[in-house]
């Protein structure tokens, strides 16, 4: 038999057909960037046809510029991840023998079970105990903080129906790994007797399983102080095992002999109030620190809690990487894409990041000078940008949904041949009060870094109440009192979006990722499904985004750094995110009210510059659309990503941005708030009618409203002011971009004008955001006539 170590565990394509074409592409809108360039560069030295005419004002001029290069700067960064577009293929056929693998550790971390439901939580542990990988290897950590108790006793009922679902999924091969999802399928077909009695056996405890869930839920009330836990306690590390009621009367057919049911550990963390806990990140670190005496896998997954594991084979394809001499001494982490299976066709709020935040101005602010268009070149994060970043050091950590190396995250230098023991001599006793400074006071922790290869006895851990105890000890508070955790060990503490500073902290150190979108969906979430938590997300991201890329952490300055610099340059793209609202607001005011007041800002039609104006806006829709047909989505679809992103820019970018200040100058601190995931079936019902619920906070909705009121004043007296002046030539632009903005505005104005139910923009939203537009129009009147 050929050995397994002979032939290649993964296949990597670089797509050069397509690199090329864009490259092509690039440079050619290039070119028109320059036309255009020079076209407003022109107006200050009174070589523009419109100056002559004393038609233009140059204030309005200066600031669209402004506008346009610092669209120019972001475009730039963007470029590179488009050079080398990559994709990859596993074949975890050819790896070594099970008892040749190495461990894995699964995290999986939730907080508030009001907003996480216990029994959506419990799937996720569950399909993350099924992976097809041998039980005895494979770890799963519950980080709780909430330390509520309806969490930890689903825990153990989770346990208990594992020991009924792993040997089912075993003994048929079962694909679709998470019990909700399975039992949501149509039954199979043409089955064997045996099957169908076994299939109905399991469901019917899956049904038990479900009915003590929620009937604990139920017990214990939404409101009740042991649901959502005390905000002060000390730390509870418990190992999920033993018998429970729904273990008896197994059929002997689910229940092998050889089958090792993998370790289950709950674990909430202390918290005290004068205590900081860091969000997210902090549970990682806990997780990280805990496992490390329990189980010490040197390969940790990474869950959120509503990520469950749909197929089984994700733990094996990682490896394909992560054991791969050739590439393995500098890999971090193996990304999975995020997938959801609660998005329906149209999506209206874009929940699966089809398309990235910088494209929203050009779809409901189209008056935005036309050279925007080939600035925001339209992108699917995980179909096209990703691919991308792989194909240079690797995309960034993305929350959820990767095999990622323990070394990486404890901060040892990358191995290129050098025993971890070797460079971590525990034995010495400098070398080990510095590894204390660096990683706490824990002996057992330390003498684990040493051992992260080497096998650890769970049965025995099982029964020991010292581990247990140090495991307490690790996760209580003052731990990481004078430690380098959160800044030099972990998970990082300097933003609420710790997974991308983290990626960027690792890349820059040399670490490189690899991204893996297998065709069929490894993992699969819940979408938020409502706009109101869409937006409150959207805010804790580009505030914690744009936190990085205003300080020293910024990936194109931070220093020592070993990440390549195209690289730098898509990183710091993605940390100026929020830096959208500065031209939005430009765009989205300026050229309306000109277009009202008869103040040209593009050429006359007659004018050779206008081809340049007009190519680019042309190609470029063709281009975002053609984007969005590729993946198999509608043009219906193409549509709702920009009505989301314009959405998204002028509330998720601004209040962003002014957090992310207020943090800085010290007037606010982060927050961190997780998001429904719930999902009552009164917030879905406009989603599954391809509708926006506007049932939102008036901060998000006035700043929305105001700029589409204002819009369509300016269009329509503007086109009034076209007929009576017959200026056509002049203002087609300006018109006809309008009218454009009018096509992408059409479900705000909707939602202020002839919806009548409860997800319509409310009244008082409605006339706040009128009187605002007035100012504007107001300012614009003085401004441009006086």
């Amino acid at each position: 038999m050929e050995d397994s170590h002979s032939v290649p565990l993964h296949h990597c394509h670089v797509h050069k057909l397509r690199a090329n074409l864009f490259k092509t592409y690039a440079l050619v809108h290039v070119l028109a960037l320059g036309a255009i360039f020079y076209y407003r560069g022109a107006f200050f030295f009174n070589e523009t046809p419109l100056k002559p005419y004393n038609l233009v004002h140059p204030f309005p001029w200066f600031l669209i510029f402004a506008a346009e290069i610092l669209l120019s700067f972001l475009w730039i960064l963007k470029q590179p991840m488009y050079w080398r577009p990559v994709t990859r293929t596993a074949f975890p056929e050819r790896l070594p023998k099970d008892e040749e693998l190495p461990r894995i550790d699964v995290f999986i971390c939730t907080t508030d079970p009001n907003k996480e439901p216990t029994f959506e939580v419990m799937n996720t542990v569950v399909s993350a105990m099924a992976l097809d990988y041998p039980g005895e290897k494979l770890s799963v950590y519950l980080s709780d903080d909430g330390c509520a108790s309806v969490t930890l006793e689903g825990m153990k009922e989770a346990w208990a129906f594992a020991a009924w679902w792993l040997p089912f999924c075993r003994r048929y091969n079962v694909k679709t790994i998470c019990p909700l999802a399975y039992f949501d399928q149509p039954e199979e077909e043409s089955q064997s007797e045996e099957f169908i009695q076994d299939r109905n056996a399991v469901k019917e405890r899956y049904e038990f399983f479900k009915k003590q869930l929620r009937s604990k839920t139920r017990t214990n009330g939404t409101n009740d102080a042991n649901t959502t836990g005390p905000p002060d306690h000390s730390s509870l590390i418990q190992v999920i095992a033993g018998s429970s009621s729904i273990e008896a009367n197994k059929p002997s057919t689910l229940n092998p002999q050889k089958l090792e049911m993998p370790l289950l550990v709950y674990v909430a963390r202390e918290k005290r109030p004068s205590h900081p806990h860091n969000f997210k990140a902090g549970a990682l670190n806990t997780l990280l620190r805990v496992s490390s005496i329990l189980s010490n896998a040197p390969y940790i997954l990474v869950l959120d809690c509503d990520m469950y594991c749909n197929d089984s084979i994700s733990a094996r394809q990682a490896m394909c990487f992560h054991l791969d001499p050739k590439i393995s001494p500098t890999l971090g982490w193996v990304q999975y894409p995020q997938k959801f299976h609660t998005v329906n066709e149209s999506d209206v709020y874009d929940s699966e990041m089809k398309s990235v935040w910088l494209v929203s101005m050009t779809s409901l602010y189209a008056d935005v000078v036309l050279v925007y268009m080939v600035l925001s070149m339209h992108s699917c994060i995980y179909e096209t940008l990703w691919p991308g970043s792989d194909g240079l050091q690797g995309p960034v950590i993305s929350g959820t949904n990767l095999y990622v190396k323990r070394e990486a995250l404890y901060g040892i230098p990358i191995n290129h041949g050098t025993s971890i023991s070797s460079t971590y001599d525990c034995t010495s006793g400098n070398n080990l009060a510095k590894l204390k400074d660096c990683f706490g006071s824990s002996n057992e922790f330390i003498k684990s870094i040493g051992q992260i290869h080497k096998p650890k006895a769970i049965k025995d851990i099982e029964l020991s109440s010292t581990l247990i105890r140090e495991a307490q000890f690790l996760a209580s508070c003052n731990y990481e009192k004078g430690t380098k955790w959160g800044e030099q060990v972990g998970y990082r503490y300097d933003s609420v979006v710790e997974d991308a500073l983290t990626g960027y902290f690792l890349q820059s150190k040399g670490w490189r990722s690899v991204y893996l979108n297998p065709t069929t969906a490894q993992f699969l979430g819940s979408a938020i499904t409502n706009l109101n938590d869409q937006l409150i997300q959207g805010t804790r991201w580009q505030s914690g985004l744009l936190e990085i890329g205003l300080s020293n952490n910024c990936p194109l300055i931070h220093s020592p750094s070993k990440m390549q610099f195209l690289h730098k340059m898509c990183a710091s793209w993605v940390v100026f995110w929020s830096l959208d609202c500065l031209w939005s607001f430009c765009f989205a005011t300026i050229p309306p009210l000109c277009f009202l007041y008869g103040t040209p800002l593009y050429p006359k039609v007659s004018d050779p510059f206008f081809l340049a104006f007009a190519f680019v806006f042309a190609s470029s829709r063709l281009k975002t659309l053609n984007d969005t047909l590729i993946i198999g989505r509608s043009p219906r679809v193409w549509l709702n990503e920009h009505r989301i992103h314009l959405i998204k820019t002028v509330t998720c970018c601004v209040y962003g941005s002014l957090d992310c200040m207020m943090n800085k100058l010290g007037l606010r601190q982060a927050n961190f708030l997780p998001t429904n995931k719930a999902g009552g079936v009164d917030e879905n019902k406009y989603y599954k009618m391809g509708k926006f619920d506007f049932r939102t906070s008036h901060m998000f909705l006035i700043p929305l409203v105001t700029l589409v009121i204002l819009n369509l004043a300016c269009f329509l007296g503007g086109v009034a002011r076209v007929i009576v002046a017959r200026n056509w030539d002049a203002m087609f632009a300006q018109m006809f971009l309008s009218f454009y903005v009018l096509i992408m505005s059409f479900p705000v104005i909707e939602g202020v004008v002839f919806r009548k139910d409860d997800g319509r923009v409310p009244s008082l939203a409605t006339l706040m955001s009128t009187a605002a537009s007035l100012v504007f129009l107001s300012l614009g009147y003085f401004s441009l006539l006086h």
